[in-house]
């Protein structure tokens, strides 16, 4: 049936955002790396109002531990060291009057088992919002069930519901995997 059908195919890309929302919470989390985004979410008050750093200066990675921040506008150096030291990312920016300097300190053994420790947590929570998803789903099956769609066809898509949910799972899964090693790689 098409309702049966629109259920699935909701389920799967309601699910697929929990992926893609579990790996965007991932790389948030910053591996002893410089990377670019790990500014992501920083706001800086340009003329009043709060902007995303990277809508107000160009953010390179001269090296492996150095994030270079050059403003659009040298005024907004000032405002982007102020942002950043405001920020929970821990770090000390400098700046030579043209650029802001970030220097990404190695990490330590315990700092390593502590951002698995949050990955593994951020990946619970995608895969705990994949579960909603089936459950949603599922309520939504029986409803259509009640409604007089066959008892067997209902049967079917709850199955393909739990093959989805596996699926999804199981990318979640690889996401933890892949991070942890990043994270533990020295």
């Amino acid at each position: 049936m098409e309702e049966i059908q629109l259920e699935l195919d909701e389920a799967k890309e309601l699910m697929q955002k929990s992926v893609d929302h579990t790996a965007a919470e991932l790389l948030k989390i910053r591996a002893g790396k410089a990377m670019p985004n790990l500014l992501d979410g920083i706001m800086v008050s340009y003329y009043g109002a709060p902007t995303p750093i990277q809508q107000v200066a160009s953010i390179t990675t001269p090296d492996a531990r150095t994030l270079s921040i050059k403003p659009w506008e040298k005024n907004l150096i000032g405002e982007i060291e102020k942002a950043i030291i405001n920020s929970d990312l821990g770090l000390a920016p400098q700046n030579n009057g043209e650029i802001v300097i970030l220097t990404i300190p190695p990490l330590t053994e315990e700092r390593r088992k502590s951002l698995v420790k949050q990955v593994k947590n951020d990946c619970e929570n995608g895969k705990i919002s994949v579960r909603n998803v089936r459950k949603e789903t599922n309520d939504a099956l029986k409803k259509l069930q009640k409604d007089g769609a066959p008892e067997d066809e209902i049967k079917r898509a709850e199955d393909a519901v739990q093959k989805l949910t596996d699926q999804f799972s199981s990318k979640i899964d690889a996401l933890f995997e892949k991070k942890e090693a990043e994270i533990m790689k020295v």
